[in-house]
């Protein structure tokens, strides 16, 4: 809330987003693991995974990320008095990301920086410490966000102190995306609360009539009915196509990115759309990460196009750069992963990916010393 009265809106006023140089087809990967055709593409709906290899880790993806946003909107580096990083992993446990980004500031002299890392996990289940890749308790993870959807869309609409709220107060809406199925199934859940939650039975009959057979359970204990859950994707379905569909472009096509997933979602929203559609438009956000922590709010657009369409410009080329990556065949991405598990908490450690597999200006690890210190260096 905006307590004072001399201030404008504050918002998001630029945005930028990066993802590695190299991706695996969903469907090749299907073949490759032995698993069902679709069940990678239809089941969890994805068509594209993006990774890394050993010359990117989270401080090297962080240090090109905001070298970029900077770069591309022409903010001095003076002019920053505030830094957070929100992320899940830790890997330098002397220090925070932000300690790392705090190079990138050094040449212009500013070290008066506030913030530091907010860290939650965005996956379900425990992990392993041994590795930097999570174990997860799928069906326990489901229900705990389906639970924390539910939970953040009642005190969502209790806020809004008004009898009348409902999914119809939003014009687009984006979801934390751990798969793009689970976002389709979320949307449909906030149907489902629409439809309990609602006091005018006889509206909410005549809007969801798909739903009036289950009018009689108890909606904490439908997280896994298979049957209220078609239901609510099928008569939900023209609605999550307009609001949310177009949410999904980078998630369908990068994977979970885990932290960064709900605003790679507002990415690639804003990516569709011109800046006349947007203006003056709701968006609901859904934030989520096991543990856990969730919350929900609302982005409305400026009605100023003269602010909005210079966001828009300086996240035209994601679709090209996006195209421009380069695939790998299954067998070589299981080699890559399998080779960090193996060099993980490793040192010295010299990482052997060429860096020929990175674009200009991205940041990449250098070497790891005896002392378990990080050198990165940038690519012209």
């Amino acid at each position: 809330m905006n307590s004072n009265p001399n201030c404008g809106d504050v918002g998001i006023l630029a945005i930028e987003i990066y993802f590695p140089n190299q991706y695996v087809e969903q469907s090749e990967l299907e073949e490759h693991d032995g698993v069902s055709k679709g069940k990678y593409t239809i089941g969890l709906g994805q068509q594209k995974m993006g990774f890394c290899n050993d010359r990117e880790d989270i401080h090297s993806l962080c240090l090109t990320v905001v070298q970029r946003l900077l770069e591309k909107n022409k903010i001095g580096y003076g002019e920053i008095g505030r830094l957070e990083v929100g992320t899940e992993t830790i890997i330098d446990k002397s220090k925070s990301v932000k300690t790392v980004l705090m190079q990138l500031f050094k040449p212009s002299g500013n070290t008066d920086i506030e913030g530091i890392d907010t860290t939650n996990a965005c996956y379900g289940g425990t992990p392993d410490l041994s590795s930097e890749f999570p174990t997860v308790d799928g069906k326990i993870s489901i229900e705990c966000y389906l639970s924390a959807l539910d939970c953040c869309y009642e005190r969502y609409c209790k806020k809004e102190n008004r009898p009348d709220v409902s999914f119809d107060d939003f014009d687009y809406f984006c979801f934390h995306s751990p798969y793009c199925k689970l976002v389709q199934k979320s949307f449909a859940r906030l149907c489902v609360n629409d439809y309990f939650l609602h006091s005018d039975k006889e509206q909410s009959d005549s809007k969801y009539p798909d739903l009036v057979p289950f009018k009689n359970l108890n909606l904490k204990e439908t997280y896994f009915n298979r049957e209220l859950e078609q239901a609510a994707v099928k008569c939900s379905k023209t609605l999550f196509e307009a609001k949310t569909l177009p949410s999904l472009m980078v998630a369908s096509m990068v994977g979970n990115m885990y932290t960064p997933s709900l605003y790679g979602g507002l990415v690639s929203l804003l990516v569709s759309k011109n800046a006349e559609s947007l203006l003056g438009k709701r968006i609901g956000m859904f934030s989520y990460g096991s543990g856990l922590a969730s919350s929900m709010f609302s982005l409305q657009v400026s009605k100023d196009a003269g602010r909005v369409e210079p966001l828009l410009a300086s996240l035209r080329d994601i679709p090209s750069r996006l195209e421009a990556r380069t695939a790998l065949p299954p067998a070589e991405f299981t080699a890559i992963l399998k080779a960090k598990e193996d060099s993980y908490n490793k040192a010295p450690y010299q990482p052997t990916a060429s860096l020929d597999t990175l674009t200009s200006g991205t940041y990449y690890l250098i070497e790891v010393d005896s002392q378990y210190r990080r050198t990165y260096g940038r690519r012209p």
